[in-house]
């Protein structure tokens, strides 16, 4: 079993900065790769960002690439988000994740552990 916990969203405004962190607790973090995603109201929950067991490999959507950071400490337990340059189609609830896999996976179905999500609203 897997906890996961997010915290960090909340408003800001257009071309702001947000840091979501994610504490784990359970199965060991440091094996198994970690993903956050999001789901706009009448969208699918799409994968944003991904980072390996190890950090050493990370993955990002186009619609994020350049503008947010995934990065983990696995000696704290927890995958952080940096979000820079935000924009108002940046609304949405931000989830995290726990893969399978100790590998980035980006379909959804391979991620088996949830945090509860949080709101991130960006105002224009």
């Amino acid at each position: 079993q897997v906890q996961l916990v997010e915290s960090g969203g909340g408003l800001v405004q257009a071309g702001g900065s947000l840091r979501l962190s994610c504490a784990a607790s359970g199965r060991t973090f440091s094996s198994y790769a970690m993903g956050w995603f999001r789901q706009a109201p009448g969208k699918e929950r799409d994968l944003l960002a991904g980072i390996s067991w190890s950090g050493g490999s990370t993955y990002y959507a186009d619609a994020v690439k350049g503008r947010f950071t995934i990065s983990r400490d696995n000696a704290k337990n927890t995958v952080y988000l940096q979000m820079d340059s935000l924009k108002p189609e940046d609304t949405a609830v931000y989830y995290c994740a726990a893969c399978r896999f100790s590998t980035i996976v980006v379909r959804t179905t391979a991620y088996n552990y949830w945090g509860q999500g949080t709101q991130v609203t960006v105002s224009s």
